[in-house]
């Protein structure tokens, strides 16, 4: 599988999602080499939190829609940052194991997490992590996302100084 490929309409999402005021999470759920269901990241720029609207738990409404979907065990995500402990325990509910990833998360990324003392749910998912793919791209999006002055999501939040000290490499 091209997992650029598929990040790249990822990236799409949160760009689009950036240009909207909005924290520039992206994400796409893919099934046999077809997108099957999309989600970006809302509820920021109107001043609130939007902490249930992450692109990974509109993806999943998206996918809960769709009338014979297909086994979630054979479904990958892709999305721009690394999910966070809410959207990871909510993807190996749904039997989704296979992650692609491409900006990690500091201060919440869930993919961490020691599942050795957690109920068999989460600490027996057979997981397929893949981190890094598009990073530079994905980075660049939250740099700008952060620099912004009119910005006071996560602002001096460890992701944001995090983030604003790396360095995007130049593909």
């Amino acid at each position: 599988m091209d997992h650029m490929f598929f990040m790249n309409k990822a990236l799409e999402l949160a760009a689009k999602a950036l240009e909207a005021g909005e924290f520039p999470v992206g994400c796409v759920l893919v099934h046999d080499n077809k997108i099957i269901a999309d989600g970006a990241r809302i509820g920021v720029a109107s001043g609130g939190t939007g902490e249930l609207e992450h692109a990974e738990m509109v993806a999943l409404a998206r996918l809960e829609k769709i009338k014979n979907a297909p086994v979630p065990s054979e479904i990958t995500l892709y999305g721009t940052m690394e999910p966070c402990l809410m959207c990871f325990g909510a993807l190996l509910i749904h039997g989704i194991t296979k992650i692609v990833y491409a900006y990690e998360d500091v201060m919440g990324g869930g993919t961490g997490v020691d599942r050795s003392t957690l109920p068999p749910l989460y600490r027996d998912a057979n997981l397929e992590l893949t981190p890094r793919v598009g990073r530079s791209q994905s980075l660049a999006l939250f740099q700008a996302f952060f620099a912004r002055p009119d910005n006071h999501y996560w602002q001096d939040s460890l992701l944001a100084r995090y983030t604003l000290e790396q360095e995007v490499e130049q593909l």
